[in-house]
Order: structure tokens, then sequence, then C-alpha cells
């Protein structure tokens, strides 16, 4: 039985685990471990990369072009000829330009980049137009977008409520500072509820990184604090507990390189858990939401942005939409991100390159 290595950047409760977990037990024939990321960088190569000559898979999948896993990946492949498939979601240069890293980091990010496409059999991206991208630049890429167990966040068989206020704008997210813009993921909540009565809309945003505290201090700048619940991390088998409370869901993409490429995690969830979705339309999420669903989204920082959202929210108040549970929405989850779907096109990948002479 072939054995295979799943590659994380990130313990066990982390996102890449889930998707290389919810993968593996899909896959049958196949002898499946996670090596996941632990302690320092320089310690987390060695660790990883003695677990992987341990096992000595046949094949390793790497989640996500990150430093620690390419080079422990890397040292693997020349020490046991493993094949290699990279599994990312980002294009981690353009990603890097807008969190704005220096001349210095982006050079180190485009070489981590070049050695992970290199040592790579194959490339798995996330997003339709990454995969476009990168065929363009010659790179055989497959498209195997953010997945998710619908089972996991069945919403409660009830009919959709109407948009009665107050009701609750959600966000899931890491909030990473980006130094160029001077802003970080969620910014946008805090700010759409300024520009909201009191009595019509709250907020909640679920995560944590290193920009939450600013976030909270913009909260309170704006006049909001007490209208935002900061439920920081929550681990995944309590995700859906807290989205049956958000009412709309917001997903917010840039439109650029870096937003143009992704899926994003989020998505997928959000529909999963019936969630009436807000989302700019950028990505995956233009393409397969309905328009009632789409706000539209300029550039990379859009400060006209949060007004379109409260204008839309107040409309949807207005016309007393069908909010949260929504069976439609559960069906796109079903029928685009069930990992029932995505596993099989995944396992065929794995067979081409097992069988695959180098």
């Amino acid at each position: 039985m072939p054995r295979i290595a799943l590659v994380v950047n990130g313990g066990p409760d982390s996102p890449m685990a889930q998707r290389a977990w919810e993968l593996a037990r899909r896959w049958h024939g196949l002898e499946c471990r996670i090596v996941h990321r632990t302690g320092g960088r320089m310690w987390s190569v060695a660790a990883m990369l003695g677990r992987l000559l341990a096992f000595h898979p046949q094949l390793c999948c790497v989640f996500d072009c990150v430093a620690d896993s390419v080079l422990a990946v890397a040292l693997a492949r020349v020490l046991t000829s493993c094949r290699v498939i990279l599994d990312t979601g980002d294009a981690i240069v353009e990603l890097g330009r807008a969190l704005g890293r220096g001349p210095i980091l982006l050079g180190l990010t485009r070489a981590l980049e070049v050695i992970g496409f290199r040592i790579a059999d194959r490339v798995v991206v996330r997003g339709e137009h990454h995969r476009n991208l990168l065929r363009n630049q010659g790179l055989r890429a497959e498209w195997i977008p953010d997945g998710v167990c619908p089972e996991d966040f069945q919403p409660a068989a009830s009919t959709s409520k109407k948009a009665i206020p107050p009701v609750t704008l959600g966000v899931v997210g890491s909030c990473t500072w980006s130094p160029r813009w001077k802003l970080c993921y969620g910014w946008e909540l805090v700010e759409t509820l300024s520009l909201l009565p009191p009595d019509l809309a709250n907020g909640v945003f679920i995560g944590d990184g290193d920009a939450l505290p600013w976030l909270k201090r913009e909260a309170e700048r704006l006049g909001v604090a007490d209208r935002v619940q900061f439920l920081g991390r929550v681990s995944y088998h309590d995700l859906s507990r807290h989205l049956a409370e958000i009412d709309i869901a917001l997903s917010t993409q840039t439109n650029d390189r870096a937003g143009q490429v992704r899926t994003t995690g989020k998505l997928p969830l959000y529909l999963a858990a019936g969630r009436f979705v807000l989302a700019t339309r950028v990505g995956t999420a233009g393409r397969i939401l309905p328009e009632e669903m789409l706000v539209d989204y300029h550039g990379s920082v859009d400060r006209d942005y949060p007004r379109r959202l409260a204008e839309r929210v107040v409309r949807l108040v207005k016309e007393g939409v069908a909010l949260s549970p929504r069976s439609d929405c559960v069906e796109l989850a079903r029928r685009h991100f069930d990992y029932d779907l995505l596993a099989p096109r995944y396992a065929d990948l794995i067979w081409t390159c097992l069988r695959r002479r180098r």
C-alpha cells in the first residue's frame, strides 16, 4: 500500500490540518500520515524531516507554500526520491507585496515559491483563477478548492427568518496586520457597523491574530465596541455553533492578484452552515454566488466598500429578504466544496503521480 505523507504547517487544530484529515480519511488503498509543524523554524524543519524519513513515503503532499514545510519536503525528496504535490491557496509573492514586505523579504518569498514549484511533480491550487495564471506560465496546476464536510455544519431544520433587526453581521478569519495598507481583516465589519443605526445591526468577529488589538481599538474609536463581540480563536468543532448565531456572513477579498486567486476557506464554511453571505465580487465567490449576495469592491483597499455594505444591509432589511439559514447556500456548498466530491479528484492525482516516472 503506497505511503502518503501530508505535511501541514500548523498544529492538529489548524485549517490545513482539517483539510488534510478530511481528504486522507476518504482515500482508500493509501496509507496516510499527517506530519504537523511544531516548535521554532529550524527545529520544525528537522523534526518534520525526521518524521518523514521514519515514515519513508512514496509521495508527500505539502499544504501551503511555507518555508518550514517546503524545506523539509525538499530534503526528503533528495534523500528518498519521493514524489511531491504542492497544495497552495495563495500567490505568495503577491500576498507578500500586499502585506507590505520589503525587497529582501519579497526576494526570499519569490525564491521559496520557485523552490516549491521546482520540487513539485504536480501543483494543486484552491482558486480557479490561480490555476489559469499558473497554466499561462507553463505550470501544470489542478484546481481543488477549499472544502467542507456539510454534515458538520448542518443548520437546524427551520425556515429562513426574515431580515428583522437587529441583524448580526459576522466575520471568521485571521486578523493579520498589513503595514502597507494600515489595515487588517475585519476592518470592514467595524466600519460598516459605524454606518448603521445601533438598533439595526450588531457584529461578531471570530478569529485571532497580531492585529486584533488594533481592530478592538478601531471599534472603540468608531463607537461600536459595545456592538461587536470578539470571540477569539474557535475550534473547528465549536465553529458551527457560533456560525448559527450569524445572520449575514461577510467574505471580503481584495480585487487584486492576491485576492483574485483565492477561494478562501471561509466561504465553504459559511455556505455549509446555511448563512446568507455578502461577498466581494472577486474570485470564486463572484462566480458561484447569486447576485443578491455580491457587492462590488475596487482595487486593493476600497475605502468606500463599507458604505456599499451598509446600504446593502439596509436594503435587505427594508425588503424583508430571507436570511439564514438558507437551504440554497447549503446546496452550493455540497455542489462545489463537499470533500466527498473533492477527495476522489485528489486521489486520482496522487495515483497519477505515483505511476509517473521522473
